[in-house]
């Protein structure tokens, strides 16, 4: 089993394109958010979002095979969940690299905070939240089967409803 940081080679990048995570250190974060409290993927990604002030989400494509990683090195396992989603928690050898590492992960979470600092001058991370989840849903809507003409205009409906409202509130 490999603890060391080498292996991962994803490049994670924040919405200006500068590097969010050095090798290894979206690994490290992940654990660390998996000591002392059971989660799914996408928990996981909401997590790292909010740690960044929504200035950065991993994608579903790098965080699941991470999670596979660390299943696969003995640090995280599955834990039994009562909906469709997998949980994972960390295990004993995961915690342990958790506290070995500690400093490390400080330093992976002041970045974050920095990211979010500076993000929350340009945008709330509620309402980047939320316009994820609207995209995805759109993105699930359009490659539906059945999808037509008239869908996407109940849609646009939707949306220029949410539209103006949004625009009254202030």
């Amino acid at each position: 089993m490999r603890h060391d940081d080498s292996f991962a080679s994803h490049d994670h990048r924040g919405r200006r394109g500068a590097r969010m995570f050095a090798q290894g250190e979206l690994r490290l974060l992940l654990v660390a958010l998996l000591t002392g409290e059971a989660r799914h993927g996408y928990d996981l990604i909401r997590a790292v979002e909010e740690l960044s002030g929504g200035g950065y989400a991993p994608s579903p494509g790098v965080v699941y095979p991470t999670l596979a990683l660390l299943v696969d090195e003995g640090l995280i396992a599955d834990v039994p969940g009562a909906g469709a989603r997998k949980a994972f928690a960390a295990t004993a050898e995961g915690a342990a690299l958790v506290a070995a590492r500690g400093d490390a992960i400080a330093a992976i979470k002041a970045r974050l905070a920095t990211c979010a600092e500076a993000s929350g001058r340009a945008a709330n991370p509620v309402i980047m939240r939320a316009m994820t989840n609207v995209k995805l849903a759109l993105r699930g809507r359009v490659h539906a089967p059945g999808f037509d003409d008239s869908a996407a205009h109940r849609i646009a409906d939707i949306l220029d409803d949410a539209a103006r409202r949004i625009e009254r509130l202030m």
